[in-house]
């Protein structure tokens, strides 16, 4: 049988968007992570980062420093029991990209292509899974993938309007509001 997935954002959902963060002193985790992976986890989810890596692609950091940042972080999860499954990232960008990073590509959300390359490794059933993010940008992601639960996180800072993007199933201000989305996507494998 299939299995589901959670797939997160990194920045601005696993750890507070600063800008292209590409070292551990400038990681802080945003509150309820851990918590949502953990009962995940605990559902039977995979968790996958998909995450846009412009900073490698316009040349602000390297491939090298973004794994040896993705390792260390990785290592904190397991630490929290609450490890994560494997993480995607896109370096490319079509219009600041440099060198052979300045290219189109289907895995840079909003393309699909990072959650179809985890579906097909991990044999995941994407209309049953659930995509937390908190850009338009991830929920088109998800949406032109075929997740089947797309939510968008706006943590209590930059809570706007309440009015939620095309295709978003709905908007969350704390991460642990995900899991009774992770719930239902259970029942629904269950019926």
């Amino acid at each position: 049988m299939k299995r589901s997935a959670l797939f997160l954002d990194r920045d601005g959902v696993i750890n507070i968007d600063r800008g292209y963060v590409c070292a551990q002193d400038q990681v802080e985790f945003v509150g309820g992570i851990f918590d949502l992976c953990r009962s995940a986890t605990e559902l039977g989810y995979l968790v996958i980062v998909v995450s846009n890596q412009a900073g490698i692609g316009r040349g602000y950091y390297s491939e090298q420093d973004f794994l040896a940042l993705t390792e260390w972080m990785c290592k904190v999860f397991h630490e929290r029991g609450a490890s994560l499954t494997k993480v995607y990232y896109c370096p490319f960008h079509p219009d600041h990209g440099v060198g052979s990073y300045k290219r189109e590509s289907s895995f840079r959300k909003p393309g699909p292509g990072m959650i179809l390359q985890a579906a097909a490794e991990f044999d995941i059933d994407v209309r049953r899974s659930v995509l937390v993010g908190d850009k338009e940008t991830d929920i088109l992601a998800g949406v032109a993938a075929g997740v089947g639960c797309n939510l968008l996180y706006r943590g209590r800072a930059e809570a706007g309007p309440s009015d939620r993007p095309a295709g978003a199933t709905s908007v969350i201000e704390k991460l642990i509001e995900a899991v009774p989305f992770l719930n239902m996507q259970v029942a629904e494998v269950t019926r």
